[in-house]
């Protein structure tokens, strides 16, 4: 047969990932800090877009502006619904605050916290009336008068000057203050340090020398024994004993007492108390001041207890940035505008990037939602007892339920956080693997049996030290069908270690006592 060009015409249906599906997909699987950048950039490259702060909201109500908005609807969870029940919309409370509302439902747990009752209270409550902005009924901060704590940089930039005279010797001594962590390690390397500020290695050894005398003592050491020497040292505590014993922290980690001693050279009661006076150290002494820049987090769905008994779940409006099209600014720059020109043509596409990115915001808030809804309703036997009651959960479960994909359960969940009565959840921490029952009945939750070990190691005593195979035994009682290699990796992995060893460090621990 003879090849020869032809022209078809086919019809088909694809799936094509578009740029605006693509950042649709990213903006699911965002943080809240992500997020907010995300739209700050936006809105650098857009003018139609603007943010609506809570203070506007009132304002922009008396006007009559209208815009795509998120959901931020709640979802009364009842105690007794079904599997298919369909959970009604609570009062949108797009205009509320998410700390408006938790002094009541939650309980105060800061006993500190409450009105004073001192005879001079309506003295203390004249002036506080006095004072600035309290006559107009706004909120007034005291931590805006509190002292800023000082980091740790700024503690050793103190004591420079009065160690260390050569102006050499101080630019070697910054450079190394620069290089320590939070904790307050050293982790510079002397040798690349010294080619690098162009001085002799010895220069920066003595340098380092004078530093290790700072306060707080064990700061700019590079190793833990190091660290616990520098201490050690300041105390007048580090002997040769001493110095044996933090030379070789490896042993001790693996409570192997014997060894110990034999290099030592004590006996087993000055051993312990050698233990005693280690105890009483810092392993990072640069913590006990202020921190860098740190993320706060801030959750995304709140879960509180609803009036009938069942839970209430609520967006929580901190998390939802306010993203607004300005219709009013697009129509009157457009009327200046030629149809056929090249801004009326920029004009048009920022009008259709913004309306895009407030529908993908109000998607986002309702698919957020519907998770964190059905999850709840999966876990209320958790929210109602504690972790002993967390139920096996996978993404499969939730996703059937909202009909939706896996995948899209999986992005909403990463990075996502619900606070509930028995504290700040990531999404994904009710997800956990299920571990058959003894007794033919209902399934556990892998993190259940893991806080299940936990509190039985915690309560047992030097004298009654439960083996993998007792923990087999006492969860198999309970029900809970599980392996000793199990037990075995559950136990690994929280970092809890064999029962010889805790036999050992309890019984080291009870002779301190």
């Amino acid at each position: 047969m003879a090849l020869s060009a032809s022209l078809h015409l086919r019809q088909s249906q694809s799936l094509v990932m578009t740029p605006q599906l693509m950042q649709s997909i990213q903006l699911l699987q965002m943080n809240h800090l992500e997020l907010t950048q995300f739209i700050a950039q936006e809105i650098e490259k857009n003018p139609l877009l603007e943010v609506q702060s809570p203070s506007d909201e009132a304002s922009t109500a008396e006007r009559g502006d209208s815009g795509p908005q998120p959901e931020e609807a709640g979802s009364e969870i009842d105690e007794g619904a079904g599997e298919g029940d369909v959970y009604d919309s609570a009062t949108s409370r797009s205009g509320e605050r998410l700390s408006d509302g938790l002094d009541s439902d939650f309980a105060n747990v800061f006993p500190d916290d409450t009105t004073p009752q001192r005879a001079d209270a309506p003295e203390l409550l004249g002036q506080w009336k006095s004072m600035p902005g309290a006559s107009d009924g706004e909120s007034y901060d005291l931590d805006d008068f509190v002292a800023s704590r000082k980091t740790l940089r700024e503690a050793l930039i103190e004591q420079l000057p009065f160690a260390l005279g050569s102006a050499s010797d101080r630019l070697i001594a910054q450079y190394l203050i620069d290089q320590l962590d939070d904790a307050g390690y050293l982790h510079a390397d002397l040798a690349e340090t010294a080619e690098r500020l162009g001085s002799a290695s010895e220069d920066v050894t003595r340098v380092l020398d004078v530093l290790q005398q700072f306060d707080p003592p064990g700061v700019f050491a590079r190793t833990l024994g190091e660290c616990l020497g520098l201490q050690l040292r300041a105390r007048n505590r580090l002997d040769p004993a001493m110095e044996a014993l933090v030379g070789n922290l490896d042993l001790l980690a693996r409570r192997d007492f014997a060894s110990l001693k034999k290099i030592c050279g004590v006996d087993e009661e000055d051993l312990i108390d050698m233990f005693a006076e280690i105890r009483k150290l810092d392993p990072k002494p640069g913590t006990s001041f202020e921190t860098g820049s740190f993320e706060t987090i801030i959750p995304d769905a709140v879960v509180r207890t609803a009036p009938d008994g069942g839970w209430l779940v609520e967006l929580n409006p901190d998390a939802l940035p306010r993203v607004l099209v300005n219709h009013e600014y697009f129509a009157e720059i457009s009327r200046s505008c030629r149809k056929s020109s090249g801004e009326q043509i920029f004009l048009n596409e920022c009008l259709q990037n913004a309306n895009w990115l407030t529908r993908s915001l109000d998607q986002r808030a309702r698919t957020i939602m519907k998770v964190a809804s059905e999850i709840v309703r999966q876990q209320d036997a958790f929210l109602m007892h504690g972790v002993d009651h967390l139920r096996p959960l996978n993404l499969r479960t939730v996703a059937d339920a909202i009909k939706m994909h896996e995948s899209t359960v999986s992005r909403v969940t990463s990075n996502k956080y619900m606070l509930t009565p028995r504290g700040l959840y990531e999404l994904k921490y009710f997800f956990t693997v299920s571990i058959g029952s003894a007794e033919n009945g209902d399934a556990h939750s892998a993190e259940s049996v893991r806080h299940r070990i936990r509190t039985m190691v915690n309560q047992e005593s030097a004298d009654a030290v439960l083996s993998d195979d007792d923990i087999v035994d006492i969860l198999k009682k309970a029900g809970v069908d599980i392996a000793r290699r199990t037990v075995a990796k559950y136990r690994e992995a929280m970092h809890i270690p064999s029962s010889v060893q805790r036999r050992r460090e309890k019984r080291a621990l009870a002779r301190v006592g």
